[in-house]
């Protein structure tokens, strides 16, 4: 089905553009990580473009916003759309904020037309979905889907020892709203850029996300004895020199851990510490992550037993304390076949060219689907950049993801035409 509802995709794109005024940086993005005061000013002006069409918030107690629209049906379980407007340090305008901020156009549309759903519909803004200043990232939606408590949640620190819960209060907004009631949804929707390129070197409109691939995190520390560096190479136990090689084993094993079909799978060390970081010292520790994910379960199991391995052997060579540590895993997730087919079904009668695919990245999304009816939606996105200021998505992009989410949302609502 496609709807006849007034949305409009320049009110969108002047949205995402005034959303970005808020964090925004000197490179053109945006920096407005999670539970500062900017994302305070950011969740402020959508509170007030939410009131102004009608809708209701309600604040959870890990400060997840959730507005509310009512439906013909109260008893019916509401239909979800979501995302985040939280960003990384140097992060791009689209990333979570589309998916917003398309859902408040759909909400918008429907108080322009006076149109009602059988089911109550919600959008939601989820807390630190990108982990950059608190990890691990999803907190919001995942204490929300009982993935962790709400305790853990609110007591963790970021780099500088801020608490969690503390930087929510601090900026006013931590509820009283219960968030596992977010269980009780019926169904839940994502709209997203696809931080990848598969859609633009196609050239196609948008995508419909059939799964999650599997992800597995890591923490590695290298503990070695530190040696002034002029003394001889010669028996020194230096920590770095161990650790190099086997931050290029994540490559290598990456590329070399094959799925049946011969995928590869990917990894990344992101985060590298140094100790005592001196230029004339061979440290003695040095801690980096692994991010390893693969579309095949086994492989996936591989690669970390991979990196242990190698660990271990390198550690015997150079007489070092090599320790790889499980950190974060997150299961391969299917997405409902339903939503799915109401996805398709949108793209099909816009005309809209359309592949089906995974993601490879996780998303509140991937949380939410291990207890509720869940399905994503890709837009395309330049190059495939994001996390990135210059991330960077067309007009035209925008619009046909948010009409495939509202008439997708809207199937699974059952829209009562106005």
């Amino acid at each position: 089905m496609s709807t006849n509802l007034p949305l409009s995709g320049a009110r969108l794109w002047d949205s995402l553009m005034e959303m970005a005024k808020i964090g925004g940086t000197p490179k053109g993005g945006s920096n407005r990580q999670t539970l500062t005061d900017v994302d305070a000013e950011g969740r402020a002006l959508f509170q007030r473009w939410g009131e102004a069409c009608g809708l209701t918030l309600s604040v959870d107690r890990l400060g997840n916003m959730v507005f509310r629209r009512e439906g013909r049906d109260p008893s019916r379980a509401p239909i979800a759309i979501g995302s985040h407007l939280d960003t990384q340090p140097t992060g791009g305008k689209f990333d979570g904020v589309l998916g917003v901020l398309a859902g408040l156009e759909v909400m918008r549309a429907l108080h322009e037309a006076g149109a009602e759903t059988e089911a109550p519909l919600l959008l939601i803004n989820w807390t630190n979905e990108e982990g950059a200043r608190f990890a691990p990232p999803m907190m919001g939606s995942g204490a929300a889907m009982g993935i962790f408590t709400e305790a853990e949640v609110l007591a963790k620190r970021d780099a500088a020892g801020a608490v969690f819960g503390e930087e929510l209060k601090r900026i006013g907004w931590q509820g009283t709203a219960d968030p596992a009631e977010l269980q009780k949804v019926g169904a839940y929707l994502e709209l997203h850029i696809e931080q990848g390129k598969l859609l633009e070197d196609a050239g196609l409109d948008v995508g419909i996300v059939t799964h999650a691939l599997a992800q597995s995190w890591f923490e590695v520390v290298v503990e070695g004895e530190e040696a002034h560096g002029g003394s001889p190479m010669a028996g020194r136990r230096d920590a770095m020199m161990a650790a190099a090689p086997l931050i290029s084993a994540v490559e290598e094993i990456a590329l070399t851990t094959l799925a049946p079909n011969g995928e590869k799978g990917r990894g990344t060390v992101g985060v590298v510490e140094v100790y005592p970081a001196s230029r004339n010292v061979a440290p003695s520790r040095v801690f980096f992550s692994v991010d390893f994910r693969h579309s095949d379960p086994e492989a996936l199991a591989r690669m970390g037993e991979a990196l242990t391995a190698r660990a271990a052997d390198i550690s015997a060579a150079r007489k070092v304390k090599a320790t790889v540590s499980p950190f974060w895993h997150s299961p391969l997730t299917p997405f409902d076949a339903g939503l799915v087919a109401h996805a398709r079904d949108a793209a099909i009668a816009r005309g809209l060219k359309y592949q089906e695919m995974p993601t490879a990245i996780g998303h509140d999304a991937v949380y939410m689907a291990r207890k509720v009816p869940t399905v994503m939606i890709f837009t395309p996105c330049h190059g495939g950049l994001s996390h990135n200021e210059a991330e960077s998505i067309t007009p035209e992009w925008a619009t046909a993801g948010m009409q495939v989410l509202a008439d997708a949302a809207l199937a699974a609502a059952g829209l009562v035409k106005p």
